[in-house]
């Protein structure tokens, strides 16, 4: 398979070699939008590998509150924590498009990241990369205002999976993801008419541009800049 996985993403991380390889491996699966893929609570003990679409990662709380925890693209491993741990799935997994996977045995997987050592360091810092978004959700929210706190999560965002428009030079790029107001609220910990308050600041400042469950970054050096984070921010 000759197509260019995002440098983010598992998939991107690994040698050519060892990835064609894991690519043979599992069981490929179509799964509709909206279908849930993994479901919190349960115990299944494999997981997915996304070869084209996008998902994205939801938590619910005993109360019943919904959050938005994450968003993986294609070629990013999902399901992972609970097959390791071998404890019920801390999250719920939903296609936002058709999206089409390789289901892999977490033994089977096991195997293969023992015998090729750089996709077990592959693995690991996809972990780290994780955990690190985790980390700074929660710094973020003591010590910058709501506006920043928004800021940060879409700059982050652009960092990971944005795609240049034509004829801009890098600075203005499709966020790459597709987002409600409630999910881009839920992302940064914010309540919606927050986040909606927000959103119109940032568009009034000129660096974002917003239009059905789209965002588009102006200018991405002024973004990064106004969230304060640098240019080289390891996601």
């Amino acid at each position: 398979m000759n197509q260019t996985w995002p440098p983010s993403t598992f998939l991107g991380r690994l040698r050519r070699t060892t990835r064609e390889e894991l690519l043979g491996q599992g069981t490929p699966m179509i799964y509709p939008a909206h279908r849930a893929l993994l479901q919190q609570g349960d115990d299944s003990r494999h997981v997915l590998l996304i070869m084209d679409g996008v998902v994205k990662v939801v938590g619910s709380a005993e109360s019943g509150y919904d959050m938005l925890l994450a968003v993986r693209i294609a070629g990013d491993l999902v399901g992972e924590m609970a097959a390791f741990e071998e404890r019920p799935r801390s999250g719920t997994v939903i296609a936002c498009s058709d999206v089409s996977a390789r289901v892999l045995q977490v033994r089977a997987l096991e195997s293969f990241l023992s015998g090729h050592p750089d996709a077990m360091r592959a693995v690991i810092h996809m972990l780290c990369a994780r955990l690190r978004w985790a980390n700074r959700r929660r710094i973020d929210f003591q010590a910058y205002d709501s506006l920043t706190r928004l800021a940060r999560v879409l700059a982050e965002l652009c960092q990971a999976y944005a795609q240049p428009t034509p004829d801009s030079d890098g600075k203005r790029c499709d966020l790459g993801v597709t987002l409600t107001q409630k999910e881009v609220a839920s992302l940064a910990g914010l309540k919606l008419n927050t986040a909606e308050k927000n959103l119109a600041a940032l568009t009034a400042l000129g660096l974002v541009e917003r239009s059905y469950r789209a965002i588009t970054i102006c200018d991405v050096p002024k973004l990064l800049d106004f969230a304060k984070i640098g240019a080289d921010n390891p996601y």
